[in-house]
């Protein structure tokens, strides 16, 4: 897939790793001096394994993985004027406080325009604890807002980091409040996000492909140059501006999903200015789109095997009594939307493509494994509602048909990062195997997906790398054991690749951990961000 994207701010998720109609560029890379295509070998994925289990860390890299480089210490004398700039906030949304903010739209040429970033702000309520600054926050995506993030966090993180911190979020280039890639109508969007995933012959192929290159063509029309400019690169760069601005001699950053990729190239290119700094649910940047997309397949495969075996265990399953009648039921009912979809009760019926996605959303977060279960009945029993809504959830498609620009800036800064996992339908087709491999029930969805950056109108400016980040303050990784969407291997190879990096691991399902339930994360986290004491070397919560 990995079009790593968000399960929602409004369900009170994490925002999470997803895939535009599943069709899939993944986060990935930044600006290393050579840019390495797709690979077409396959990496374990180590989706399952338990910290103890002494498999494979993940941190098999694409060929032409080069490091990233640090930029200069000293701030260019052509970026001064963004440096220098005084932020004025003003009252908003009760009880924040708001401001926007001038970034160049290409570092390269700072003089070429600026585009404008939009922040929010609730201040420490500094109950309990002293003051320790701002704490900049990403709930991934890429596409989430950190805006609607930071909101959500100032009521939902632990009170004492509340209490320490202001909680700070920005969105990044090209996403919501700040200056916004622009893609279809909403009506376009209803047509894309049901364009058959599983073509079944060369007439649906060209009806993807097709719809992929319009997707595209669309953002090229609405977005203009700032298209070219939305890489996880100049986003990071981006949060120096904001970190100076906040008056902070050092960033103090909590990034999930996306946003661990993100917090990480801040590191690899300011590590002498990283403070405290936890990325959850992690990003391995040293893998391809390939890679990434396939070991993502298999994460969606082990979330998917959780949530049966505690589906048949409850009365009334509509999967059945045992996880492999589970798999064979949820095959039949894709088989079957894919040749009759479904009434919701509204015009849109639901096909296979929105019930693969409404499956998908649930295993984010078990907390929707109950709705899941209920839309499953329904399902079965002919009605799609329950999963188009959870459809609709995914892509961020509000109850009056409109859509958030979460995936404009999803498939905009995927594409942009990392070349496309396959060129042609004819390169889908060879890794076909090693997807259904990965993930029987999803993996023939994901293997396409990997198709939609070939259509894209601008070069990718990134390519797989490791970031070291030397000299930067202890960088805490947390790694949950049956993440669907970022696999653990993916934070084991991070904490790795770090050269202050130490892993935290939580044994347990769901996408991120913190602030997610486990009191044992939160206050290792906790700690660590309020005290700066680094969780003991090895640590596991469960």
């Amino acid at each position: 897939m990995t079009r790593t994207r968000s399960a929602g701010v409004s369900a009170l998720a994490a925002l999470a790793c997803a895939a535009l109609a599943l069709s899939g560029c993944t986060s990935g890379a930044a600006k290393p001096a050579a840019s390495a295509g797709a690979s077409s070998s396959t990496a374990s994925t180590d989706s399952a394994a338990t910290p103890s289990s002494g498999a494979s860390t993940g941190a098999t890299a694409a060929a032409g993985a080069t490091p990233l480089q640090p930029l200069p210490a000293a701030i260019p004398a052509a970026l001064q004027r963004y440096y220098s700039q005084k932020l004025s906030w003003h009252s908003c949304d009760q009880n924040y406080e708001c401001t926007t903010f001038k970034v160049p739209l290409d570092y390269d040429h700072p003089t070429a325009g600026d585009i404008s970033l939009s922040a929010v702000r609730k201040r420490a309520t500094g109950q309990g604890v002293k003051r320790i600054g701002s704490l900049l926050i990403n709930p991934g995506g890429p596409g989430g807002s950190a805006v609607d993030y930071a909101e959500y966090a100032a009521l939902a993180f632990p009170p004492l980091l509340r209490a320490a911190y202001d909680i700070v979020g920005v969105d990044p280039r090209g996403v919501a409040r700040s200056t916004p890639v622009t893609c279809l109508t909403d009506q376009q969007m209803d047509a894309f996000t049901a364009v058959d995933t599983t073509p079944d012959d060369n007439a649906e192929v060209n009806t993807l492909v097709a719809a992929d290159k319009n997707f595209a063509e669309g953002c090229a029309k609405h977005s203009g140059k700032l298209l070219g400019h939305v890489s996880t690169v100049e986003s990071a760069r981006d949060m120096d501006i904001a970190r100076a601005l906040l008056g902070d001699a050092r960033l103090n950053y909590l990034g999930k999903s996306y946003g661990t990729f993100l917090g990480a190239t801040y590191a690899g290119l300011f590590p002498s200015r990283v403070g405290r700094m936890v990325l959850d649910g992690a990003m391995n940047p040293a893998l391809n789109a390939y890679q990434l997309n396939s070991q993502q397949a298999g994460g969606f495969e082990v979330a998917f095997q959780a949530f049966a075996a505690d589906c048949v265990k409850r009365q009334g399953c509509p999967l059945g009594t045992s996880t492999a009648e589970a798999g064979r039921k949820l095959d039949a009912l894709f088989l079957s939307l894919d040749r009759k979809p479904l009434p919701t009760g509204q015009s849109r019926k639901l096909d296979e493509a929105l019930g693969t996605t409404g499956v998908i959303a649930a295993m984010y977060d078990q907390s929707q494994w109950l709705e899941l279960r209920n839309a499953l009945t329904q399902a079965v029993k002919g009605n799609g509602a329950g999963l188009l809504n959870l459809s609709d959830q995914y892509y961020e498609r509000n109850n009056d048909g409109s859509y958030s620009n979460l995936m404009y800036a999803n498939a905009s800064v995927n594409c942009l990062d990392l070349p496309p996992a396959s060129t042609s339908p004819a390169v889908v087709r060879e890794q076909l195997p090693a997807f259904r491999a990965a993930s029987p029930h999803f993996g023939t969805t994901l293997a396409w997906a990997g198709l939609s950056c070939s259509s894209w109108p601008v070069k990718p400016t990134g390519a797989p790398h490791t970031i070291a980040a030397a000299g930067a303050a202890p960088i805490v990784v947390v790694g949950t054991t049956r993440d669907p969407a970022t696999p653990y291997a993916w934070a084991r190879s991070l904490a790795a690749q770090l050269s202050s990096g130490v892993l935290l691991s939580y044994n347990g399902d769901g996408h991120t951990a913190f602030a997610r339930g486990s009191d044992c994360i939160d206050q290792a986290v906790d700690d660590y961000l309020i005290q700066g004491k680094v969780p003991a070397k090895g640590k596991v919560c469960s």
